[in-house]
């Protein structure tokens, strides 16, 4: 007699194992723990064998029925099934270690085995936020042109054109690794050429130095109600000129007030070299405010969300876009904004003022001299441009 769905949820177990047929070598095999699997007996080559279906009642009686089926017709075409399915799992196995995700890990670890740990996070969180979601698990092999513009459309329409771009070239580099390791075929991203939507690049907005006095005046009134961390991360920005991620991730271990000296490690910095930002008075007075404001974190501009996180990159941009410079200023900007004031204003040479956005000197004789003379030519510097910021402020 078949089985019924109410014969397999009723099976009692016993004493010992039993089998429940339900016919054609299918039976419920019935474990004394009271554990019910599915199973089939078969012959093929003359040799019987058993095969494992799964266990009910995650798998359903019908389900087994559909199961005990298609082995039937892999037997009639003279294939095991116990064969093929141990086929199959090494198929998904290979899949597994051939996806998107994988082979682009292993590029990362190679191609950029000579880089810091700080510039592989960079590249490996531009495939995490976008490409991994829409197709890292896939089989590197089973991804189509259409699949990976699909995921450059959505970046496009936040607006991020160079980074669409940018995208479009990282997985162009992976797909030419896959091929060149045998794990990929071809490289679809090359269809793309022409694809994505033209951009014009442009520099990071920035007020005039006209606009300096205003700007500060601004940021000190606080109508813009920021938080007295945001608003002094806006201030340290524009004295001691470094980049966003510079400041918001630095650490109190990297301050060496006797002497007066951040100095930023080679791992954190863009051309991966030891950066030595002088302090002026003004800088030291917002480091001991920082302190009193959070002193159980290690970052000097911790996160709201909590002491062990810094500060977001995100939250410059959004205090300069409540102060009323949105598309006019961002954190980068001052960056240019002080070049341009500080050679205009107090007259110093570019050099020197291009060596305190630590621009990487040319050659080794450069960084020599950068280390025996601008360094003193910058603290004299950056101690004027903090008065020069005072004095326009009042």
């Amino acid at each position: 007699m078949k089985l019924t769905d109410k014969s397999c949820k009723t099976a009692k177990a016993e004493n010992k194992a039993r089998k429940l047929a339900d016919g054609g070598g299918l039976f419920l095999f019935v474990q004394p723990n009271g554990k019910k699997y599915w199973r089939m007996k078969y012959r093929i080559g003359g040799i019987e064998k058993l095969l494992s279906f799964g266990e009910y009642p995650l798998l359903t009686l019908a389900d087994a029925r559909e199961r005990r089926e298609q082995a039937k017709k892999l037997i009639s075409n003279g294939v095991d099934p116990s064969q093929h399915k141990k086929r199959q799992k090494r198929q998904r196995e290979t899949e597994t270690q051939n996806s998107f995700q994988a082979i682009t890990m292993e590029w990362i670890e190679n191609h950029f085995s000579d880089k810091t740990e700080r510039y592989k996070k960079t590249v490996l969180s531009r495939f995490e936020r976008d490409l991994f979601p829409a197709f890292g698990s896939m089989p590197i092999n089973d991804i189509d042109a259409p699949d990976i513009l699909q995921t450059l459309r959505k970046v496009e329409k936040r607006g991020a054109h160079e980074l669409a771009g940018r995208l479009r070239g990282l997985c162009g580099q992976v797909f030419r690794y896959g091929i060149v390791t045998g794990k990929a075929k071809r490289n679809p991203a090359q269809d793309l050429q022409g694809a994505l939507k033209p951009y014009k690049k442009s520099h990071h907005a920035a007020i005039d130095t006209s606009e300096i006095p205003e700007f500060v005046k601004t940021l000190e009134q606080n109508h813009a109600r920021l938080y007295r961390h945001t608003q002094l991360a806006v201030k340290m920005l524009m004295l001691t000129l470094v980049r966003t991620s510079e400041l918001i991730e630095a650490t109190w271990d990297e301050f060496d007030l006797e002497n007066r000296q951040w100095i930023i490690p080679a791992e954190r910095m863009k051309m991966d070299n030891e950066h030595i930002v002088p302090l002026s008075d003004q800088v030291i007075d917002i480091l001991d405010e920082l302190k009193t404001l959070s002193p159980h974190s290690n970052y000097i501009f911790p996160s709201q969300l909590g002491h062990k996180k810094h500060m977001s990159n995100n939250t410059v941009l959004k205090a300069l876009e409540r102060m009323g410079y949105k598309g006019r200023m961002t954190g980068h900007g001052f960056r240019a904004l002080g070049l341009s004031a500080i050679k205009e204003k107090l007259g110093y040479r570019h050099e020197v003022v291009d060596r305190q956005l630590a621009h990487a000197p040319r050659n080794a004789v450069d960084r020599a001299y950068d280390r025996a003379k601008f360094l003193d030519e910058r603290t004299v510097m950056m101690q004027k441009w903090a008065d020069y910021l005072d004095d326009i402020g009042r």
